[in-house]
């Protein structure tokens, strides 16, 4: 029998938390927006009402105020936006142990071994070709229950996708929004995912999406039907994946609710109040920006990185991302240090920067070999140093202990970028071009 994967999306996963934490916003257009005092005044999350007048994420205010006249803006509450997640992912453990988040609203849960555990259900199994598989009722009985009990326990509501690997399951949750379940099941997958846009395969951006449909490849179905030396001709091995996907051949497994996640890339990005004009104050916001994703490299004990990546956005909202090879470091220091030469290498004078953010990508796990000097020198020491920094923060806030190099800007001083800013796992796939070496 096939496995049986649950891929579960908490629906406008702020805005539905806004409307528990203020119940008279109920049956109002609702938008959560950061601070449109400092440029941070963009849409993170709009219940159903405001989605259905056109407001999208990264909306500003304005244009979402202009969309839905009388739209009530709240700012974000992230603190219970975390507790939340953690409600909902105790109703989850009640079901399973295999637990992998994704970002702050979704999961995968595999249920293969722990079915008993849900009420009974007839005819769970059907047979075809003289094989046994799940019923799409059964399969849909047991996204209903796990999406009914977080209903009706937090009254908030999420969309399951229920499948025989992630990514099949993953695309379920997305066609039924919100409050549903979507089978996607072993017996009957290509009926339903191959008519879809390829763009709706997990890890497709927008430059892959073009890239398949100017060589003719725009539903899933013809991609999972194409010639496998065209497709890793084209893209390389990532064209064996996207292979992988289409054709529902995907086995990765669902990680333990206790097993240590492993991230692709860490990092954090920021919008200014003031267009960034001079190297000098980039540097230093980029400082900022490289102590919040070292300290979550550190956090997340993913050991050193070897690769910087730099996204810049000007005031017209143009974009371009870089990265660069370094010696394997997770020292702030470091990553700034490089992240300030790429931007001084790629932004030339006069500049109007919006935005910055700053990645770190290529992790060792622990596994690289220190040169003597590095084992025993200065960087032990630093590392020791910024680990006593987090320490210090953590007891004693944020604001308590700073970098000479933000002095001249007071208002980085209480910019604590890496516990206001949560990141869904993502890669570079979209945004980034090799740096000359």
């Amino acid at each position: 029998m096939e496995r049986i994967i649950i891929h579960s999306d908490l629906n406008n996963f702020y805005a539905s938390v806004e409307r528990k934490l203020h119940p008279e916003l109920v049956g109002r257009p609702l938008a959560v927006c950061g601070n449109a005092e400092e440029r941070r005044g963009i849409v993170l999350a709009k219940c159903e009402l405001a989605k259905r007048c056109g407001i999208k994420t990264g909306d500003t205010v304005w244009q979402a105020e202009r969309k839905c006249p009388g739209i009530k803006i709240v700012p974000p509450h992230f603190e219970e936006y975390m507790r939340y997640s953690r409600l909902v992912r105790d109703i989850y453990a009640r079901y399973t142990d295999l637990i992998e988040g994704y970002g702050i609203d979704e999961c995968w849960l595999d249920v293969t071994h722990s079915t008993a555990i849900f009420p009974p259900f007839a005819n769970k199994t059907t047979e075809a070709d003289g094989k046994k598989y799940y019923t799409d009722e059964y399969l849909c009985f047991l996204g209903d229950t796990i999406r009914n009990a977080v209903k009706n326990e937090l009254g908030i509501t999420v969309s399951c996708g229920v499948s025989f690997n992630k990514v099949y399951a993953k695309l379920g949750s997305d066609l039924k929004k919100p409050d549903g379940t979507t089978v996607i099941s072993a017996l009957k997958y290509k009926d339903v995912v191959y008519g879809l846009p390829v763009e709706d395969l997990l890890f497709v951006g927008r430059a892959t999406t073009e890239k398949l449909r100017n060589m003719g490849l725009n539903t899933i179905g013809k991609l999972a039907a194409a010639d496998d030396g065209k497709i890793v001709s084209a893209f390389g091995k990532v064209g064996e994946t996207l292979l992988t996907f289409a054709r529902g051949e995907d086995d990765a497994e669902v990680k333990h609710m206790d097993e240590k996640r492993e991230y692709k890339s860490i990092g954090n990005s920021s919008t200014y109040a003031e267009d960034v004009t001079s190297y000098e104050r980039a540097e230093r916001l980029l400082y900022v920006l490289s102590e919040s994703v070292a300290a979550r490299l550190r956090e997340t004990e993913q050991g050193l990185a070897d690769t910087v990546h730099l996204w810049v956005r000007y005031s017209d909202l143009s974009d371009f991302a870089v990265q660069k090879k370094i010696r394997h470091t997770a020292l702030c220091s470091e990553i700034a240090k490089n992240a300030a030469e790429l931007f001084k290498k790629h932004v030339k004078e006069p500049f109007k920067v919006r935005s910055l953010g700053v990645t770190v990508s290529g992790f060792d796990n622990g596994l690289s070999q220190l040169t003597f000097d590095e084992a025993f020198g200065s960087y032990k020491k630093k590392e020791a140093v910024e680990r006593c920094v987090d320490e210090i923060r953590k007891k004693h806030g944020y604001d308590k202990l700073q970098r000479g190099v933000v002095a001249a800007e007071p208002s980085l001083m209480r910019d604590d970028v890496k516990n206001s800013h949560l990141i869904k796992p993502g890669n570079f796939e979209d945004r980034k071009n090799e740096e000359d070496r």
